[in-house]
């Protein structure tokens, strides 16, 4: 993995468009370009109360901040055209499988269409040099068998989530094919599968970490779901880097890849079950646990990513192992219930991350 200072050296004033910025993964990404240097600009629905971007005070630092609809065509557009960025990460979705169940049309909408309007906004954005499609590592056709997901292997799902983000795959595809086949930019669009992301300022529902913290320190008994479910767990700061670097080298080279989607995914020894996670929070907390079968909505039960295609052709790999995510998670948490400054207590655990403490 790159050192900081030399991945300053490339970030220093570009001009990267955000959308997602307000949610948990967008916030963290902005906290690190803002420490590399960069331009930022955030196109997002405003965040909630209680969320990592108000926490870390975040919009103080991006160049613009604009609040707005992903399915408001004219207005992202009105922001890539008045901005000219020339990098852009695509995060804005609705991220939870539950919800999807909930509300199935706003997920559909935001996720499939959202990502139509960014790809069909960028079409007339000349200064745009590398684009990247943040999807989730739910897009692959689950078979029965304890494998590893490779880019290659067949995309499908069947909760309403995993679909809208197949789709988001298909539909990136489609606009490269049909649009931008005979310009440069076609070889600059890549679509990004990470795995089960974990970190500090992650207030979502009905997920694992953010459950745990709330239920320590609400001191409340917590459920879980699914305890034998297997994931690919990896702290933020990993997958975030790894999009970095996609953009990066996407930008720099004129092909980077005959085959333009990627896996982020950790080392196999954090391919382990909800239980084991549990296990060791335990060691240092006290957690009461109930187990209550979910009948509300269906997930897989083994999911797990190859990430051998952004070791060997972006330099990428991840550094910290499962236990020094966790701790790390769980230091956020105690750290932010001490002094409040969510900015500091974030950028001190990726300067730990480059250091590789």
């Amino acid at each position: 993995m790159d050192s900081k200072e030399k991945l300053k050296k490339f970030w220093r004033n570009k001009k990267v468009f955000i959308t997602g910025h307000t949610g948990f993964k967008g916030s963290w990404m902005s906290i690190l370009l803002n420490m590399l240097g960069a331009n930022i600009y955030g196109y997002s629905l405003k965040p909630n109360k209680k969320s990592l971007f108000n926490q870390a005070n975040c919009k103080y630092f991006l160049e613009e901040n604009f609040y707005g609809n992903i399915n408001n065509f004219n207005n992202l557009k009105k922001k890539l055209k008045k901005t000219k960025p020339n990098i852009l990460f695509h995060l804005a979705a609705q991220p939870l499988v539950s919800k999807s169940f909930s509300d199935p049309l706003e997920t559909f909408q935001t996720n499939i269409i959202g990502t139509a309007n960014v790809l069909n906004a960028i079409r007339n954005i000349p200064s745009l040099k590398s684009i990247v499609i943040i999807t989730t590592d739910k897009v692959y056709k689950i078979k029965n068998s304890n494998r590893n997901y490779k880019e290659f292997n067949e995309l499908g799902g069947k909760d309403p989530y995993s679909v809208s983000k197949v789709c988001a795959e298909h539909l990136t595809i489609s606009f490269i094919e049909s649009f931008y086949k005979n310009k440069n930019i076609r070889n600059k669009i890549s679509t990004a599968r990470s795995g089960n992301v974990i970190g500090g300022g992650d207030y979502s529902k009905n997920r694992l970490l953010p459950d745990i913290i709330n239920s320590i320190n609400n001191k409340k008994k917590m459920i879980i779901r699914n305890p034998n479910s297997v994931r690919p767990w990896q702290h933020v700061i990993e997958p975030t880097l790894g999009y970095l670097k996609l953009a990066e080298l996407q930008y720099k080279k004129k092909r980077l890849h005959k085959d333009q989607n990627w896996n982020f995914g950790p080392n196999k020894k954090s391919f382990v079950k909800v239980i084991d996670i549990l296990k060791i929070v335990k060691k240092r907390y006290k957690v009461k646990i109930k187990i209550k079968k979910n009948k509300d909505f269906f997930e897989t039960n083994i999911l797990k990513l190859d990430n051998n295609k952004a070791k060997k052709n972006l330099n990428w790999r991840p550094n910290w192992n499962l236990q020094k995510s966790i701790d790390s998670v769980m230091g956020w948490n105690d750290e932010f219930r001490k002094n409040k400054n969510a900015k500091k207590i974030s950028e001190h655990q990726i300067n730990n991350y480059f250091n590789k403490k």
